[in-house]
């Protein structure tokens, strides 16, 4: 077992690098993002050109059925929610789906999922966090963004700006986890003699498929969840205001009367 072990190297997250300004740059992560980037812009501009087509190619269906399920399910958990947040997730799902799937493809190791570097996950997760803030300063104004963090007592300011400063630890971090922890799963299965060895792997890629689906799902889920939660206490306000409208006109009413 300590001969065949020396033969088969384990080296999760080891990466093929380059130097440039003095910082060292993953550059199979860097190629496999634009692959996988390049991918979603292409399924975008295909939907677009078939936007037009009398008959929907499936794709298409399938790609609208999604839209209009996640849509659905987020209006009726949520209530309103901007427009751009669901199609910023459904982008973020695809992108990340495809960064988990690009290692199941062939290439001795020339793609690798750029969602087990954790670089990547940082930069997605940052990216994310900024945009809730913004959305939030945006729906509240700066004085209730301030506000927000001593509700619903001053005495738990620490306590909730700790939790916005670990969101995109623990974001970036869960996606990182799973996908690496594969990485090391399948790197331990080359460890199996060759007579038996495509048993395991084939288990195994196909748990791993589902695993980047329901991680693609999660990260899409959170950053939704993060949204409507930076506009909660913005609608509150707006359902509030409405309901006492609603009770000055009722007042009125029978006075007209």
């Amino acid at each position: 077992m300590t001969h065949l072990a020396t033969e088969t190297e384990i080296n999760p997250g080891h990466h093929i690098t380059f130097q440039a300004f003095g910082m060292t740059f993953n550059a199979d992560t860097i190629w496999s993002t634009v692959i996988a980037g390049l991918i979603v812009i292409a399924l975008g501009l295909y939907m677009v050109h078939k936007m037009g087509d009398k008959v929907p190619s499936k794709i298409q269906l399938a790609w609208e059925g999604l839209v209009q399920t996640v849509t659905k399910q987020v209006e009726d958990s949520l209530g309103r929610v901007n427009p751009f947040v669901i199609p910023l997730a459904i982008t973020l799902f695809a992108f990340i789906l495809i960064c988990n799937w690009l290692e199941m493809i062939p290439t001795d190791d020339k793609l690798v999922s750029p969602t087990a570097d954790v670089n990547l996950t940082y930069a997605m997760a940052i990216f994310v966090i900024i945009g809730v803030h913004i959305h939030s300063v945006r729906e509240r104004g700066i004085g209730g963004y301030i506000k927000h963090y001593f509700q619903p007592y001053p005495i738990l300011f620490p306590l909730n700006l700790i939790e916005e400063i670990t969101k995109p630890v623990t974001l970036a971090l869960r996606l990182f986890g799973n996908i690496f922890s594969s990485g090391i799963m399948i790197a331990m299965i080359a460890l199996f003699p060759t007579y038996i060895l495509w048993g395991p792997n084939v288990v195994w890629k196909l748990f791993d498929l589902f695993i980047g689906l329901i991680q693609a799902f999660i990260f899409a889920l959170l950053t939704i969840l993060y949204f409507g939660m930076a506009s909660e206490h913005h609608e509150e306000g707006h359902e509030s205001a409405a309901a006492t409208a609603d009770e000055k006109e009722d007042v009125a009413t029978p006075a007209a009367a």
